[in-house]
């Protein structure tokens, strides 16, 4: 089982961007897991591994029709009534292919689709999710040329840059003249504070805020022991993978703070 629980941790980054929970995403994630020990046979071969495990968790998920549960039933069921406003399909392919880096043909085989619709799948999620939301977008990011491309990825969108903080301490003192409608942030500062830290004391300040961690270490948020981000970007980006990210995040309009 080895080859697979090295992507379980990403499994779980997709869920839960795809139900906007943690939790939810988890019970996904942990349904497919479950799956696999109760009917061996279905264990994929380390070939090809990765997209049969996300296969088996969309079949879960589609056959389940994606209900609401109690623990969630606030945000996740503001969600699921945006969710069906959505072309079916098209917000999976396009977090598959941006967020988990899936080309076209593997997202096609995912969500049992032929190639030319997935591609035609990503470009309308694409555009639905981009039409959903437009905001401005706080950036916690301690290397300048880093902040520099992402404050070009958020304009070109069509966001507004509210501010850019290289510390936590820079990051409260910009995210509290004003309220952002979206933060994104790095795990690690300039000064060796800590991004979480930062977004923290600005969820206490302005309450829910949606946050898009970026970091070049997700293994070190990903590993189900503590409450942890939905939308988790992983370094070196690709500029769709960020565009991605802030347009479910702000579908969502929800975080999970860390502690």
């Amino acid at each position: 089982m080895d080859h697979i629980a090295i992507h379980i941790p990403y499994l779980r980054r997709y869920a839960r961007a795809l139900t906007g929970s943690q939790s939810t995403g988890d019970a996904y994630a942990a349904a497919v897991l479950e799956a696999m020990i109760d009917n061996p046979d279905t264990i994929p071969d380390q070939d090809g591994a990765r997209v049969a495990l996300y296969r088996m968790f969309h079949t879960i998920w589609q056959s389940s029709g994606a209900p609401v549960s109690d623990a969630d039933r606030g945000v996740a069921a503001k969600a699921q009534k945006l969710l069906k406003r959505l072309t079916e399909n098209a917000r999976e392919a396009v977090l598959l292919n941006a967020l988990e880096d899936f080309p076209a043909v593997d997202v096609a085989r995912i969500i049992g689709v032929d190639p030319d619709e997935a591609e035609a799948l990503i470009r309308i999620g694409q555009a639905e999710l981009a039409e959903a939301a437009r905001g401005a977008v706080m950036i916690i990011e301690d290397e300048p040329i880093i902040a520099m491309d992402l404050e070009g990825i958020v304009s070109d969108a069509g966001h507004r840059v509210f501010g850019v903080a290289q510390t936590r301490d820079e990051a409260v003192s910009v995210g509290t003249d004003g309220r952002p409608d979206l933060i994104l942030a790095d795990i690690q500062l300039a000064d060796d504070s800590s991004g979480i830290d930062a977004v923290n004391d600005l969820l206490a300040a302005h309450g829910d805020v949606p946050v898009i961690f970026i970091t070049a270490f997700p293994e070190r948020l990903l590993t189900g022991e503590r409450p942890e981000p939905a939308f988790l970007i992983t370094k070196p980006f690709r500029p769709e993978q960020v565009l991605s990210a802030i347009s479910q995040a702000m579908f969502f309009a929800s975080t999970e703070t860390l502690v």
